[in-house]
């Protein structure tokens, strides 16, 4: 069952005012507030997380470049590799409340 369907543009992770492009090849801290979530995970419960470049068709294509996607070419629209680290020195946390 999906909770939460959010969407945040890499582009926009400091500031919604202004974009900002990630580094390819460097490490960027990425923090999403799923805001409340209000849901009774019982014994046996599994919680996962996915992470996506697109969403599409749900939402507009991402070109994988720093363009304005709304005006974007076909040409601005690149094969791209993500990754996430999941290492003692470059951990990835998921951070739940827990009410007794």
């Amino acid at each position: 069952m999906l909770l939460a369907g959010e969407v945040l543009r890499a582009k926009f992770r400091n500031s919604f005012a202004r974009a900002e492009p990630l580094v390819p090849g460097k490490m960027t801290g990425i923090e999403l507030d799923l805001r409340d979530r209000n849901h009774t995970f019982k014994q046996g419960h599994r919680i996962m997380v996915q992470i996506q470049s697109t969403w599409f068709p749900v939402i507009d294509r991402n070109p994988q470049t720093f363009v304005d996607i709304y005006t974007a070419k076909e040409s601005d629209f690149q094969v791209a590799t993500h990754t996430v680290y999941r290492s003692r020195s470059h951990p990835s946390y998921l951070e739940l409340s827990v009410v007794p």
